[in-house]
């Protein structure tokens, strides 16, 4: 267990966008010493650089373990790997941070979890909107309209140059739905709290350049315990429409709120990670009515000042893994969630795979 004048050493496992991220966070934080930088390419080099040189380097991750004996392993690689180095790093005693997905199968995801219990370490998933003051709000106002919820939401991406190379790299191993839609239904989660009971869902293969059973857009649809639905719809790709690519909104019976990202939203910003998480506005619309059928309140627009940037919600999440370690923070119900939003994406892929509706 660390202690605040100790600093946490921590094996960086991975350099692409958001391991190159979340080692700006450690190289920059108090808490955390970077021992050494993890990668199969030249990404580790230029890492390296950008962070001012000097940090040791390796291209095979267990050697790196063996060599560093590190505190905590920060894994931010492609999904196929995320549950074999995460238990390993359990089995070295070590604290794991871990880009979501926790692993790419729901069995697997479930070893990871009882890897991290086995050995008492701490397991944090990247779930980056729950770090975003505004989406945190967007879950809170959903809370207040009542049940059930309509919860509409997409991102599609229209993605060329890097980012395209991401996205064919990243439907090796999974589909947009299934990557991407985690972070949204673990949102749907937090704002019904209430049981998902059946999923449906559709995609398409719009591109020869993926593996042949992979789709690159992809629908699904939620259904809850209590009556609330939602939708959630990804597509990658050069082919994709930035009409409506960016739609985040909930309806209830007294009113919606929805997130109106007016710069993110604009032209050719689909595929520009920091517009992602980006919110400037909330809309918080009341259906209340007076004896005329007209609304009694105003719209509200919430601008909330506390607009943190990506690098800046990994510096968050970095935090947050530090206090789960130094503080001893119970994260049972964070892993459970990470496992259950995983479980319903995977329905998802299901259903597109067979045509059926899956229950839960």
């Amino acid at each position: 267990m660390s202690t605040l004048n100790k600093p946490v050493r921590v094996l960086v496992v991975g350099c692409g966008n958001m391991g190159a991220s979340h080692a700006t966070a450690y190289h920059n934080a108090e808490g955390f010493e970077i021992c050494g930088i993890v990668s199969t390419g030249k990404s580790k080099e230029v890492l390296n650089e950008k962070l001012g040189g000097g940090y040791s380097l390796f291209s095979d991750y267990a050697e790196a373990l063996k060599a560093t004996t590190p505190d905590a392993v920060c894994i931010s690689t492609y999904p196929d790997t995320h549950e074999a180095f995460a238990v390993m790093a359990f089995e070295h005693g070590c604290h794991v941070f871990i880009e979501k997905p926790v692993a790419d199968t729901v069995e697997g995801a479930k070893r990871v979890v009882a890897a991290a219990v086995k050995a008492n370490k701490k397991l944090v998933v990247g779930y980056i909107l729950r770090h975003h003051p505004s989406w945190e709000k967007f879950v809170e106002l959903a809370q207040e309209l009542g049940k059930p919820l309509v919860m509409r939401m997409n991102l599609n991406q229209q993605s060329h140059g890097y980012m395209w190379d991401v996205h064919r790299n990243l439907m090796k191993s999974l589909s947009p739905i299934v990557d991407c839609g985690v972070h949204y239904i673990d949102v749907m989660c937090q704002m019904t709290r209430s049981k998902p009971v059946w999923v449906s869902a559709i995609g398409a293969r719009l591109t020869e350049e993926i593996p042949a059973g992979n789709y690159n857009y992809g629908q699904l649809q939620i259904r809850f315990e209590d009556g609330s639905v939602g939708w959630y719809e990804a597509g990658w790709g050069p082919m994709m429409s930035e009409t409506a690519f960016f739609v985040k909104d909930v309806v209830g019976p007294k009113g919606c709120v929805s997130i109106v990202a007016k710069e993110a939203g604009g032209s050719g910003k689909s595929d520009n990670v920091d517009a992602h998480t980006k919110t400037e506005s909330l809309r918080f619309h009341h259906a209340e009515l007076n004896e005329n059928n007209q609304f009694v309140k105003e719209d509200e627009w919430i601008n909330l000042t506390d607009e943190p940037d990506h690098q800046e919600l990994c510096n968050r999440e970095q935090s947050y893994f530090l206090k789960a370690i130094v503080e001893d923070v119970d994260l049972t119900d964070h892993m459970n969630d990470a496992v259950n939003s995983l479980q319903i994406a995977f329905a998802c892929d299901e259903s597109v795979r067979t045509g059926e509706v899956v229950r839960l």
